[in-house]
């Protein structure tokens, strides 16, 4: 069939065709922000799960909803090795800087604007990412103490009340919320515990891996009561079929019972790799629909898309030593797996292995479910580790 007209769009946070199975959280969020707007109470919501079942992707689309409502929105993505403040400044600069060019809200963002340079200058010793140039006179004694967990919570408020003399909320959209240091995330945390005393309309919106809600739990203890924590995984059944058979059908293609039923099935429900088995079982299609030996033929396609990229990225940042642990994992199965059972895998004790652990949880490779317990990150991935590692040494 014509690849031009191909629907389906594998790649990191690319929107799909179609997000389905996914509209009850969307509209939780749109009333939390709709609330916020409005300076009435809501919790902020954090959205954990496995790679690949687009967390990115739905984060993506409640931001679009947020800005459809009229809210101040900052959008961000937590890279390791950049620190909070140098990610905030410049975004918050740029709501500021709309707030003072509405009429009813031009002092109050200008003041914030002076808050946001005393902030900046106080912080660029320790945070040297910081990098934002400013028009303005930092405004003394505000959010500019060196103490961050402080000034936040003043620079908050200042962005929070120019927001309301506007009219509008602040809504913080933040992706990959594991890799925010824990002292950085307590602050980020305090402050918005700050600002929700004070009833002032800014809400955090995050994603990030399983161990999110473990660290900031870590950063402060009330976080919980802040928090929404939904769990994203892969699609039910019928929403699966969904994802597949809609945009499919929105091209003039059918996509038989069986061919649907295999991709589900190859998928496990996973959105990525939905994604992936759409694109190569219309590549490999060659009438007017799409049928169980296209997607037959299509299998050795998708395993290797999968392990170039969506595997195989993950896979090139890790150590032999690091690879090592993975693949005696991978030995054991999906998991989760006792960490004694791995060491004893390794033939190592279990103290001996816990540095490396550490290193791949702090990498986003695994997490603990529980404690003494470890899984992956990624779905399939101990069969990847088959595959690339065909012999554990």
């Amino acid at each position: 069939m014509d690849p031009i007209a191909n629907p389906f769009a594998p790649g990191a946070g690319t929107q799909p065709p179609e997000l389905a199975g996914r509209d009850e959280l969307r509209e939780r969020v749109r009333v939390a922000v709709a609330r916020t707007q409005r300076r009435y109470a809501a919790k902020g919501v954090l959205m954990v799960g496995l790679r690949g079942v687009g967390k990115t992707v739905l984060l993506d689309r409640m931001w679009e909803d947020a800005e459809a409502a009229g809210a101040f929105t900052v959008r961000m993505e937590a890279p390791e090795g950049r620190s909070l403040p140098g990610m905030l400044a410049p975004q918050i600069r740029q709501v500021l800087l709309a707030a003072s060019r509405m009429e009813q809200a031009r002092d109050l963002g200008k003041r914030a604007l002076r808050v946001l340079a005393g902030f900046a200058s106080a912080h660029k010793v320790k945070y040297a990412d910081i990098d934002v140039a400013f028009d303005f006179q930092a405004e003394p004694g505000v959010a500019d103490s060196g103490d961050l967990e402080f000034d936040l919570s003043n620079l908050l408020e200042a962005v929070a009340v120019a927001a309301a003399a506007a009219g509008k909320g602040l809504v913080l959209f933040i992706d990959e919320l594991q890799y925010v240091a824990v002292a950085e995330l307590s602050a980020l945390v305090a402050a918005l515990h700050r600002t929700a005393q004070r009833r002032r309309p800014v809400i955090l919106i995050g994603a990030g891996l399983p161990q999110l809600r473990a660290r900031v739990g870590e950063a402060k203890s009330y976080a919980e009561r802040m928090f929404e924590f939904p769990e994203i995984g892969p699609l039910p059944e019928e929403a699966a079929r969904i994802a597949i058979a809609n945009p499919a059908a929105r091209e003039g293609v059918k996509v038989e019972p069986m061919a649907l039923a295999r991709i589900v099935e190859a998928s496990q429900g996973y959105p990525y790799f939905l994604q992936e088995w759409g694109k190569h079982a219309w590549d490999a299609a060659s009438g007017n629909g799409i049928g169980l030996a296209d997607v037959d033929r299509a299998a050795a396609s998708v395993t290797f898309a999968l392990d170039e990229s969506f595997f195989g990225v993950r896979f090139d940042r890790l150590t032999p030593a690091e690879r090592r642990y993975l693949r005696a994992m991978a030995t054991l199965g999906p998991g989760p797996h006792r960490s004694g059972d791995i060491a004893e895998a390794l033939q190592s004790r279990v103290s001996s292995q816990a540095p490396l652990r550490r290193q791949l949880i702090d990498k986003g490779m695994i997490w603990s479910p529980s404690h003494g317990d470890t899984a992956f990150t990624t779905p399939l991935f101990d069969a990847f580790m088959r595959r690339i590692m065909p012999a554990e040494g």
